[in-house]
């Protein structure tokens, strides 16, 4: 099996840890993609489902060999490949000056990124009428694994600590939509501000597209790099009944915020998560993908994996065929226009853990 069929596998099946407490924390719960770990696969890091029903199914399992010292990939109880976790960051252990724990404040992602979510609530969450029902933003903050919202102040303090001591290479910003316009920009660019006063770190920002596009210039100007704005779905019908809140604002509206934030941030600079398996078929995904590489959009295609606790957590993930096949075309769309998640500066596309597609470009 090669390296793009067995991640490819692995981010469908999940990982089932037969002993936990390897290397750093999982993330559960989240404003994203959630319930994963980080392993590392020879030298490529992915983000796999570990803390799911489906991952406790998975025929593949991970285990510690006392004699070789090594974690074991199995597949059906046979060996077929070491892995390694990414150690646990040391400004984990730190705390701010009013006793919050840093690791509240941000995470560590794959093995080098920084993520955090700067407004730990939506307006859309709390209303079975507009919340996505694959998200679980509110989750962790229900856990106390978090705080409500992070001050600029706050987020500079652990990003430097984050660069001094574990040599983060770069950041993801997102956050809960709030109730304002501007859909919660401002308050990105006020903390890109803050933390770019303290560390040179290229950041990428996430928000839902603003009201007026002059936020992108905002944004830029405040040090970030990159933007992403999330579609996760396309088809009409698909978006009216997994994300109905969001489904508020039109794909075309999308557009016109994508090719305007290509003029700030430059041509590959723009990128959008589209969750594979909530329904849009793979013509539609394909489709989508060529339109927005066409304007200079990354498209990140990535395995939807239901969360526990969440409308969809019985909602099976789309197979390894599926995505094997969505990956394929894909890279090679991204092949023949040039771009590459190599050439983004910051944020999900170039981390690249949550999805094989890294895998699948030249």
């Amino acid at each position: 099996m090669d390296k793009q069929q067995l991640i490819t596998n692995l981010q469908s099946y999940g990982l089932n840890l037969i002993e936990h407490g390897m290397g750093a924390s999982g993330r559960k719960g989240g404003a994203g993609p959630s319930d994963h770990k980080a392993i590392a696969i020879d030298s490529t890091t992915v983000m796999l489902p570990v803390f799911t029903s489906m991952a406790a199914e998975s025929p593949y399992s991970a285990r510690f060999d006392l004699s070789s010292k090594q974690t074991i990939l199995e597949l059906d109880g046979r060996a077929i490949a070491s892995i390694e976790f990414p150690s646990q960051p040391k400004f984990y252990s730190l705390t701010t000056a009013e006793g919050i724990p840093y690791w509240k404040i941000a995470l560590l992602h794959s093995r080098d990124v920084l993520a955090t979510t700067v407004l730990q609530t939506c307006m859309r969450y709390g209303d079975v009428t507009t919340s996505c029902q694959f998200c679980a933003i509110g989750q962790s903050l229900e856990a106390d694994r978090t705080i409500a919202r992070k001050s600029p102040t706050q987020l500079a303090e652990v990003v430097e600590a984050a660069v001094r001591l574990d040599g983060i290479q770069h950041m993801v910003m997102t956050t809960g939509t709030p109730n304002t316009s501007d859909r919660g920009a401002a308050y990105l660019t006020e903390c890109a501000r803050a933390i770019r006063s303290r560390v040179c770190l290229p950041i990428q920002a996430q928000c839902e597209p603003p009201d007026d596009f002059v936020w992108f210039e905002r944004l830029r100007a405040a040090g970030v790099d990159s933007l992403g704005m999330h579609l996760e779905a396309v088809n009409g019908d698909v978006r009216s009944r997994i994300m109905p809140g969001k489904a508020t604002v039109p794909i075309e509206y999308y557009f016109e915020a994508f090719v305007a934030a290509v003029r700030v941030f430059g041509w590959g600079q723009v990128s959008t998560y589209l969750l594979a398996g909530l329904g849009d078929d793979l013509p539609t995904l394909l489709q989508t993908c060529d339109r927005l590489i066409a304007i200079g959009v990354y498209p990140f295609v990535v395995p939807f994996v239901p969360i526990s606790g969440t409308p969809l957590a019985t909602h099976a993930p789309p197979t390894s065929e599926f995505m094997y096949s969505l990956y394929q075309q894909v890279g090679r769309m991204l092949d023949r226009a040039g771009m590459s998640s190599k050439s983004i500066k910051a944020g999900c596309g170039k981390c690249g853990a949550c999805s094989a597609l890294s895998v699948f470009e030249s």
